[in-house]
């Protein structure tokens, strides 16, 4: 079977010397980027070259899409859908509700994202926010009130109590059955070795 010609991964530290050379091309500036590699998806051609990275971070259930470079924008037709559904995928394990990007390759506008228009920019998380530019948006699934966000946080946080109890009191009975047992079993060794050395001395001539 012939192996696709690009294969679309996460970002380890082995990428890391050839997602700097890529950054330096495209002429980022954010000396943070290193720090920010484990949000980096990179696709990596049959020899395992980087052709094209993108980052997804995550805030407040959503995700920015940022930082997008490619070895050769000549490639960037026909990997960008790969990493788009890859981004995809990490977004809806994560349980991101909507993704935002300030990209502004045309492609981001035709895989289904559109205009962040007033009515939804504030849902952006405010970390995010950059005055007088244009963000494109999708969302993933239904946005959950923050209150109700936080009423099942706090319902999860009782869960987790209630079962990390409920571990302490079986750890606590499974010691006490051990030392139970030992006692038993003591108190068994004493009585058979009570009996045999009584009957040693009854059948002593």
């Amino acid at each position: 079977m012939e192996q696709p010609p690009y294969r679309v991964r996460r970002a380890t530290v082995d990428d890391l010397h050839r997602l700097r050379a890529l950054w330096q091309a495209m002429g980022f500036s954010d000396p943070g980027l290193d720090k920010r590699l484990t949000e980096f998806q990179v696709a990596v051609d049959a020899t395992g070259e980087v052709v094209g990275a993108v980052a997804l971070a995550m805030a407040q259930g959503q995700g920015l899409i940022h930082s997008e470079a490619f070895k050769d924008f000549a490639l960037a037709d026909e990997v960008r859908p790969l990493l788009w559904e890859r981004l995809q995928t990490v977004a809806r394990n994560h349980g991101l509700c909507r993704l935002w990007t300030r990209e502004v390759a045309p492609f981001w506008g035709r895989c289904g994202m559109t205009v962040a228009t007033a009515e939804v920019l504030p849902k952006l998380p405010e970390p995010w926010r950059v005055a007088g530019v244009r963000w494109w948006t999708v969302q993933l699934r239904e946005e959950i009130p923050t209150s109700v966000e936080r009423e099942l946080e706090v319902l999860i946080q009782a869960e987790r109590q209630r079962t990390q109890a409920a571990l302490e009191r079986a750890k606590l009975i499974k010691l006490v059955a051990t030392v139970l047992a030992i006692i038993l079993a003591m108190a068994v060794g004493a009585a058979a070795l009570y009996l045999w050395s009584h009957s040693a001395v009854r059948l002593a001539p």
